[in-house]
């Protein structure tokens, strides 16, 4: 093997990994979104709410429920590109090691903008995640503080 294909084996494995750690960063933020929305309506049903934090409330739990769509988003399988296995599923025993050997550096350059694609996804969620959660703190030192 040359050093030139060692790199693109290198390079292969290191994209696949990226898209294995958004996976997995994903389906943990996914179960703390859903912690914190079953949180939010757990307390938010015993509770005598002003307009106020109603308001700012429900601005929270709808930028929660916006994260957990990005995050469902962002691992939802893409059957339809022409690398990796759904391009695989097409091509018979023979052809697979050919494309395989020949179209390496496609196949990383194609997982790359998946993994970009993953990680736009998740980098947004965090930031919809953070604000919502900001927004329910305010609703809960609203209703605490009993502004009206």
């Amino acid at each position: 093997m040359s050093a030139a294909e060692r790199d693109l084996a290198a390079a292969h494995a290191e994209v696949k990994a990226e898209i294995t750690r958004t996976d997995t960063k994903t389906a943990l933020l996914l179960a703390f979104v859903g912690a914190l929305l079953a949180g939010a309506f757990t307390v938010a049903r015993d509770l005598p709410l002003t307009v106020p934090a109603v308001v700012v409330g429900s601005l929270g739990l709808a930028l929660l429920v916006g994260a957990a769509g990005l995050l469902l988003w962002s691992v939802r399988p893409n059957l339809s590109g022409r690398h990796g296995f759904p391009l695989w599923a097409t091509l018979t025993a023979d052809e697979i090691g050919d494309a395989v050997a020949r179209d390496l550096a496609a196949d990383i350059a194609g997982l790359s903008r998946l993994a970009v694609a993953k990680f736009t996804c998740l980098r947004r969620a965090v930031d919809l995640t953070l604000t919502g959660g900001a927004l329910l703190i305010l609703a809960a030192l609203l209703t605490a503080g009993g502004a009206a």
